[in-house]
């Protein structure tokens, strides 16, 4: 298979994403290049070469939306990780979490199902590959802090402030 990457400028730092041949994002996040991203990429959708553009397509207007106030922009873009079947369902309820909504790790256990899962929950965050399409960002410590974010703390409140301030 070969996927392709692009690089978009963004108000938060550069933005990365890696695509497969039909679009279908596979790893995403803000960084300028893939070497963050493709540890994260499930051995079953590996690549045989790898191939740098300008421009994704829909993902790269997406991407460019979001950060302009179009928080909506990332919810039709498609997403593929592969994990065992909590993880697969915990990033499906990531991405029915709304803009500007937070829930805690226990609340968002609670929102897959599992309310006694709260590290499962917050393993699916940490093992999240695609950034921003599927929004682990909107997950929070039960005090309210942001707690970790692969992206940084920093980044992770700016997140939550450009939503707090669009939706």
């Amino acid at each position: 298979m070969v996927i392709k990457w692009s690089t978009a400028e963004t108000p938060a730092g550069p933005f990365c994403a890696v695509v497969d041949t039909d679009g279908v994002v596979l790893a995403s996040g803000w960084t300028a290049w893939t070497d963050d991203l493709l540890p994260q990429v499930a051995p079953s959708l590996m690549f045989e070469e790898l191939v740098q553009v300008d421009d994704l397509g829909p993902v790269t207007k997406a991407i460019t939306a979001y950060h302009e106030g179009d928080l909506e922009a990332i919810d039709d873009i498609p997403v593929s990780q592969h994990s065992g079947p909590y993880l697969q369902h915990a990033w499906k309820v990531l991405r029915t979490v709304s803009p500007g909504k937070l829930f805690s790790y226990s609340e968002f256990a609670g929102l897959t199902g599992k309310p006694r899962a709260v590290r499962a929950a917050a393993t699916a965050c940490s093992r999240n590959a695609a950034a921003l399409f599927v929004p682990c960002h909107r997950i929070v410590r039960s005090d309210g802090s942001v707690g970790e974010f692969r992206w940084g703390s920093d980044r992770k409140k700016w997140l939550l402030e450009h939503e707090r301030r669009n939706s």
